[in-house]
């Protein structure tokens, strides 16, 4: 649990800072994007008015007093044009602003722009600008090459230092995860160990209790006292044995321990265990396992697991209900689900049925003897199997739950 926990923190973290990053650069990068077009169309503008040339003074801003343009950008520019006719065949093309475009790709470029039919844009390097010129169109073509390189460098460089940076993250995670966790971790370690330890100092005094108890109704005969003696201490005995259980399956499997073994085979017996009790309760029980399936892990645990989910389909489902087994082979992974009508239970009730004690119903668990650490057990060992188990209803009159195992 502390592993997974730890797995949790560093992905949480992990995906936040990439999140956080992505939104930055996607901010940035679209801010240096629009100022790069903004740029350029002003630039096209003050061609479209000088009919394709930079006028040789430009004006001033009334406002700040500052010009509306460096004059430097004359110099720094790359463009040419290219003027059409109403049936798009080139008239003239102006290329003394540009040596990298000779008059025949300039006028491939302005029949690909015509066809587009589109106003301004992007042509492989070039921003271009259609602009009427008295009954005909001129296309006006600037040079982007520069600036486009630039921003492309900019996102190179910028996905480069959050790869880095996330890398460089991601390791001191690693490293100061698992001084985070650590108290935790012996905390978790000590609950354990004093369970287990409990539970084994438990037992002898519960025997003994157990043994005194036969040992007085021998003595005095049979009365309701001592049958509530033994009934109690028999329940403190087994809740005493359902917390070591539980603790044992939350330790995990250990690898030398697995074995492989027909899972088919232990369904099918725990299964026929409880056809007799069905019978009595007049309900219904069907399963559908699928033979020959196997797989490899502690098969007591399994049995366990099994049996838990079937005494607990039993227990809370409604009168000549029905519960229905299932085992089958669904490609890389084993389905197990158990089914159950019972009288009511929600979505959110569904939810929680895996925690320690819970219980849906205090009432109907405590009629039925429950401590409400089965399907807690049930989950660990599901866990420690690298297994999936989960709960679902979907109409509130019935309880599917599913175990999923890994070949």
């Amino acid at each position: 649990m502390i592993k997974k926990l730890r797995i949790k923190l560093i992905a949480a973290s992990m995906v936040s800072l990439l999140v956080v990053l992505l939104v930055i650069e996607g901010i940035v990068g679209i801010l240096n994007y629009r100022k790069m077009v903004w740029d350029a169309d002003r630039i096209l503008e003050v061609l479209e008015e000088n009919s394709g040339r930079f006028p040789h003074e430009f004006p001033i801003d009334k406002k700040d007093g500052r010009r509306f343009m460096s004059p430097e950008i004359p110099y720094e520019s790359r463009y040419f044009s290219v003027l059409l006719n109403e049936q798009g065949n080139v008239i003239f093309t102006d290329t003394q602003k540009t040596v990298t475009v000779d008059f025949t790709d300039a006028g491939e470029y302005a029949l690909e722009v015509w066809e587009k039919q589109s106003g301004r844009g992007f042509l492989h390097e070039y921003r271009y600008l259609c602009c009427p010129y008295g009954g005909e169109t001129r296309i006006i073509f600037l040079d982007c090459r520069r600036q486009l390189d630039t921003f492309r460098n900019f996102l190179l460089t910028a996905v480069s230092v959050s790869a880095v940076g996330l890398l460089s993250v991601f390791a001191l995670l690693i490293y100061l995860s698992s001084r985070i966790v650590k108290p935790f971790s012996d905390n978790y370690e000590k609950q354990k160990r004093f369970i287990t330890d409990a539970g084994h100092e438990l037992k002898t005094p519960l025997t003994i209790i157990d043994a005194d108890t036969e040992v007085l109704e021998m003595d005095f005969g049979e009365n309701e006292w001592l049958k509530d003696i033994q009934g109690q201490t028999k329940r403190l005995a087994d809740l005493t044995d359902a917390l070591v259980m539980l603790s044992r399956m939350e330790e995990g499997q250990k690898k030398e321990m697995e074995i492989e073994f027909p899972l088919s085979d232990v369904v099918e017996e725990v299964f026929h265990t409880f056809q007799a009790p069905a019978k009595i309760q007049e309900k219904t029980l069907t399963g559908i396992i699928t033979p020959m399936l196997s797989m490899k892990g502690d098969e007591k645990a399994i049995r366990s697991l099994m049996t838990i989910l079937l005494d607990n389909a039993m227990k809370y489902s409604d009168e000549k209900g029905r519960v229905t087994v299932a085992l089958e082979r669904q490609r890389s992974r084993i389905r197990l689900s158990v089914f159950n009508t019972t009288e009511h239970i929600s979505r959110e009730q569904t939810a929680h049925l895996f925690d320690r004690f819970y219980r849906t119903d205090d009432s109907r668990n405590s009629a039925a003897g429950g401590y409400g650490l089965g399907l807690s057990i049930a989950a660990a060992a599901a866990a420690s199997h690298r297994g999936k188990i989960i709960a679902e209803t979907e109409d509130e009159k019935s309880l599917q739950i599913t175990v999923f195992f890994p070949l």
